[in-house]
């Protein structure tokens, strides 16, 4: 058995860290599919209609990345709330509070779940798709003179 100098963690704290862990490969991945939708890219299909599908499905990796955020976040703050008010013999000056890096981390999961669902809403109309957009001639602004 390994000595450890520190005390073994939490099942909230194990649960809060598997969940960033899940949050970030999320959001790694759906950086990359995002990408890969983009119109500006030449990368995958050329088709508008399965580009945005696939911008689509990052926005989707997003946020489900965002509520993976906003669920660890909140499950830590539970606990520190809970911890905070329950009975005990420690002063009340001397329990946790809520620190910075729970509202940055509320921040980044409202951010993260706007901007997937902003991906989620450049999926075409059904009655645009297949419609062909031709640019029409435009009248001539020059006048002849005969």
């Amino acid at each position: 058995q390994l000595f450890s100098p520190l005390p073994p963690l939490t099942v909230h704290i194990q649960t809060s860290r598997a969940l960033m862990v899940i949050s970030l490969l999320l959001g790694f991945f759906g950086i990359i599919v995002s990408v890969v939708g983009m119109k500006c890219t030449k990368v995958g299909e050329e088709d508008p209609v399965t580009k945005s599908r696939i911008a689509v499905a990052g926005g989707i990796l997003f946020v489900l990345s965002g509520l993976c955020t906003l669920a660890a976040v909140s499950l830590y703050a539970t606990q520190v709330t809970y911890e905070f008010f329950k009975e005990s013999t420690v002063p009340i000056n001397a329990r946790y509070e809520f620190g910075s890096a729970l509202f940055v981390g509320w921040g980044a999961a409202s951010l993260t779940v706007l901007g997937g669902s902003l991906l989620c809403c450049s999926c075409p109309a059904k009655e645009r798709r297949g419609q062909q957009y031709y640019r029409q001639p435009q009248p001539s602004t020059t006048r002849e003179y005969v």
